[in-house]
């Protein structure tokens, strides 16, 4: 049977907001504090340990958390704590892309064997555009199955073996290229962090550093985000939540996997951050303030996107993808790595942010096929997001049932 796994991404200097008091009116800003307060209740009462959430509406801004940060202890977490946002590093590559596409170094649609021929030779090489690494039409597949080998045995032990084990970002391509294509270069974006692994290669090669080290010095810290970094250790620096993972009862007790050498992620999925941080980022970019006009109109230029099980992921762009809510359209990405999950989103005119983080992934449990069964923490978070985008009890209590998040589903465990 198959189990689901999901993974569920120059600016200018920082700008000065103010923060309203905690009796700021939810009219004015439409952030509806108290039922924002009693979801987050409502998600730790259905299962997750912790979660904390943040919000802007305009000038107003709004946090908040529920739950515990430590499952033994009872240590609560706080709305400030620093999570692994996996996928959500995405974004910022693709905005590390385009910067230097502005600067004439790359071309979106250039062929990759101009930068990397030596990974990627051959016709294949010449076939894959920049851009299709970006809106993962390259047909690359992903190369997690084949790092996590026990996952084409039906077991998670390959997690656990690979805690402190680094991973060259050439090893992961590899691993990637050496695996079925997904199908012809530009002919159906399916998502596949090998595409990313590549994208951050390539970033070496034009700028002459680190990806890492070109992210944080021209797009993390030009943006005043205080509490956004790559890390250099398995362990998080700062106040964290552990991040508890069973992976769907493969793994029992649930276990902490807070602790882990994210290089298997790298600029696919590495970078650490505070919900704060990204919605500060997402208001920079959707207000103009960290990429260009020409820039942005290519980041969000979208092709419909799948996830590995060929379901429907929505309208991709470059690092980012578009979603149709019950109050209108929202940017946004998702990112989960193991026990950490986090959504943010934006309305197209940078006016809205939402951004959560949750301590527990794979909650689901599964039926004698392996098919994941629906859980109570599935319609709690649906209301977690819906009061965080729409503001109001009855919207989001309403569409809770008939509208879920949208997750990207990287692989699957096979058996």
């Amino acid at each position: 049977m198959a189990v689901a796994l999901f993974t569920l991404t120059p600016a200018t200097a920082a700008l000065a907001e103010p923060v309203p008091s905690e009796g700021a009116s939810a009219a004015v800003s439409g952030i509806d504090r108290r039922e924002l307060r009693r979801t987050l209740d409502g998600l730790v009462e259905a299962g997750m340990p912790g979660v904390y959430a943040g919000a802007r509406d305009g000038h107003d801004r709004w946090s908040g958390a529920a739950g515990v940060a430590d499952l033994e202890t009872g240590r609560p977490v706080r709305p400030w704590m620093r999570h692994r946002v996996a996928s959500l590093t995405k974004t910022f590559v693709a905005v590390a892309v385009l910067q230097q596409v502005k600067q004439g170094t790359i071309e979106l649609d250039a062929p990759i064997s101009r930068y990397v021929a030596d990974l990627v030779p051959g016709e294949r090489g010449d076939k894959i555009t920049v851009r299709m690494l970006l809106n993962h039409t390259s047909g690359i597949r992903d190369y997690i199955l084949w790092a996590f080998p026990s996952f084409l045995e039906g077991s998670a032990q390959s997690v656990e073996d690979n805690r402190f084990r680094t991973f060259r970002p050439e090893e992961l391509v590899a691993l990637g290229l050496a695996a079925p294509p997904t199908g012809q270069p530009g002919e159906i974006s399916l998502y596949s962090n090998t595409n990313y692994i590549l994208a951050g290669i390539l970033l070496k090669r034009v700028t002459g550093l680190d990806p890492e080290a070109y992210i944080t010095r021209h797009v993390i810290r030009p943006a005043g985000l205080k509490d956004t970094y790559f890390p250099r250790t398995p362990y998080i620096a700062g106040p964290h939540s552990k991040a508890y993972d069973d992976f769907h009862g493969l793994l029992t007790p649930v276990r902490d996997f807070s602790v882990y050498n994210m290089s298997w992620l790298g600029t696919a999925g590495s970078m650490i951050s505070t919900v704060d941080d990204l919605n500060r980022f997402f208001r920079l970019l959707f207000t103009g303030m960290v990429l260009g006009p020409a820039e942005m109109r290519e980041m969000l230029t979208t092709v419909p996107g799948y996830d590995q099980g060929g379901n429907p992921l929505g309208d991709y762009g470059l690092g980012i993808y578009a979603q149709n809510t019950p109050c209108g359209r929202f940017w946004a990405h998702s990112g989960v790595t193991f026990g950490m999950g986090t959504l943010v989103y934006s309305t197209p005119d940078g006016e809205r942010q939402f951004s959560v983080g949750f301590n527990q992934q794979r909650w689901h449990r599964l039926d004698g096929n392996g098919v994941p069964q629906p859980h109570p923490i599935d319609r709690a978070l649906g209301q977690v997001v819906l009061t965080g985008l729409c503001g109001g009890k009855q919207t989001a209590a309403k569409a809770a049932d008939a509208w879920k998040p949208t997750f990207v589903t990287d692989f699957q465990i096979k058996r």
